[in-house]
């Protein structure tokens, strides 16, 4: 099924380059305008039916009796209607009608709704509007993981083309960052630069995995529903891309919304999250004047790495924690700045990991070596020993290909069969996932040659909180056992006298 779905989204794709769009951003948007059309006449059909049932008038009707202004009547803009019409059809109700619709649903239902004032169509030919239709209507969009598989692998596309790839963060990674932060069904999870949602998305399936019986009570449903997950992000487009990824997920209604989130203050959400998963851009530097003035009182800086770290512990509740990916120059640079905002995690509130990535994992599209940050906000201090692990792989080959290293059910931060010494070494996610788990019991007691170990507070101190793992890292070497030299000279003379022996008795078989 999976097969079938991806060599169906794999012709489209192609049927888009040939018709002319070959932005892969492009593609997926206009994909995720007709998902939405989809799912609009899916909503309307359960409010049929539960009217149906109640002798009732619809509730909050979508698609209203009546017609638009250019004189359609808004039934027909149904997508149950729409795909059995002719192609020259189909393609003059979506652009004349349905579109002007969508701008005009201000915010209906779901937060997707809320970021369409901009959607502009732009497919340009009426068969390849067709074939989109037909596809998308043969995929059972009823079953979230077919619905979920097929956007995931859409959005795929838009890394493996090598263009807004700074959106995606590698999902095995992400899925790591997951299992080590353990969503709680009561959390209130935010990302504040969430792109396409990856991690409120992993977050979510998660908590499907782990906590059904949690989800079953009706107040917690609708938490999850309503006010689990929070994303921020100042993209448009980005705003609808990830909004759609949490629908097709199965999250109705989650607060993805517009904010430039180093540029606003956040006095209204100021520790109203209980978890911040993100790997914001790091873009360089900002002017004084365009940053928020909360963030400058946690931290006076330009670089927009520290602005970000300083929005999470802003945007945290105490108790709160975080796991976020940092350029490595957090870990060590030497301004003031970045000292100051080191001292203010290991000294104010509770610094717990770091796990050191290997150099390719953002490849195609950035080189840069990262870490991830891993801290709990106390506003109390709370850090007594720091654990470190110096991941050398991820399952993947760490050049621009990133072609899979193992067989897919060995892949992940949880794979779906247990990996051997030899593989471990080609993935080293599922051991640091269970190292992680022992950072307070065993792994104290590894030795700093060992691939992670823990450093005290004060060892950190002692090194102006100098995070990087190359501060603390020991090398083993080998012993070199040391011998009589007169003992090697005998050793070679006997060596000597065995040749000239192999010599003369060739010698004696050439005379």
């Amino acid at each position: 099924m999976v097969t079938d779905i991806r060599k169906q989204v794999d012709a489209v794709w192609d049927a888009f380059w040939s018709g002319g769009i070959s932005n892969p951003m492009e593609v997926v948007e206009q994909i995720t305008y007709l998902l939405f059309i989809k799912r609009l006449d899916d909503l309307h059909t359960l409010k049929e039916n539960k009217a149906n049932r109640l002798g009732e008038p619809i509730e909050d009707a979508i698609f209203k009796k009546g017609k638009d202004s250019r004189g359609l009547h808004y039934q027909e803009m149904r997508w149950s209607v729409l795909k059995n019409k002719h192609p020259e059809e189909m393609f003059s109700v979506v652009a004349d009608h349905v579109f002007p619709f969508l701008r005009e649903l201000n915010g209906h239902g779901t937060s997707y709704a809320a970021h369409m004032k901009d959607a502009r169509f732009t497919i340009p030919k009426p068969a390849l509007l067709a074939k989109v239709v037909q596809m998308l209507d043969n995929i059972p969009m009823q079953d979230r993981d077919t619905k979920g598989d097929l956007y995931e692998y859409m959005l795929g596309k838009i890394a493996s083309a090598g263009q807004n790839g700074q959106f995606r963060t590698p999902r095995h990674i992400i899925r790591l960052m997951v299992e080590m932060t353990q969503p709680r069904p009561d959390d209130r999870i935010c990302d504040p630069a969430c792109g396409t949602a990856g991690f409120l998305v992993a977050a979510g399936e998660y908590l499907r995995e782990r906590h059904k019986e949690d989800l079953m009570d009706r107040a917690v449903l609708k938490h999850f529903h309503t006010d689990l997950f929070h994303g921020y992000d100042f993209d448009s487009t980005m705003l609808r891309i990830g909004s759609m990824n949490m629908l097709l997920h199965g999250v109705e209604n989650p607060k993805i919304t517009y904010r430039d989130s180093l540029a606003e203050e956040h006095t209204g959400d100021a520790g109203a999250y209980t978890l911040v998963l993100a790997n914001p851009p790091f873009a360089g530097s900002l002017d004084y004047e365009s940053t928020a003035k909360d963030l400058q009182a946690i931290v006076k800086t330009k670089k927009t790495e520290l602005l970000f770290l300083a929005l999470f512990l802003r945007l945290l509740k105490p108790g709160g924690r975080a796991a976020v990916i940092v350029p490595d120059g957090v870990l060590f640079g030497s301004t003031k700045a970045h000292k100051e905002l080191r001292r203010m995690l290991v000294e104010d509130q509770k610094l717990e990991g770091i796990v050191s990535l290997p150099g390719g994992v953002f490849k195609p599209y950035a080189g840069v070596s990262t870490a991830i940050l891993l801290f709990q906000k106390t506003n109390s201090g709370g850090t007594e020993h720091v654990w470190f692990y110096d991941m050398k792989a991820d399952g993947w080959s760490l050049d621009d290909k990133r072609n899979p290293n193992l067989p897919a059910s060995k892949l992940d931060a949880v794979p779906k069969e247990a990996l051997t010494v030899e593989e471990h070494a080609k993935n080293n996610l599922p051991d640091a996932l269970k190292r992680w788990a022992a950072r307070d019991g065993a792994e104290r007691e590894r030795p700093r040659t060992a691939q992670s170990f823990t450093v005290p507070k004060g060892d950190i101190v002692a090194h102006e909180y100098d995070l990087s793992i190359n501060r603390y890292k020991e090398v083993a070497y080998e012993a070199v056992q040391h011998r009589d030299p007169l003992e090697i000279v005998r050793e070679l003379q006997a060596l000597e006298e065995e040749i000239h022996k192999d010599l003369r008795e060739l010698e004696g078989m050439l005379v």
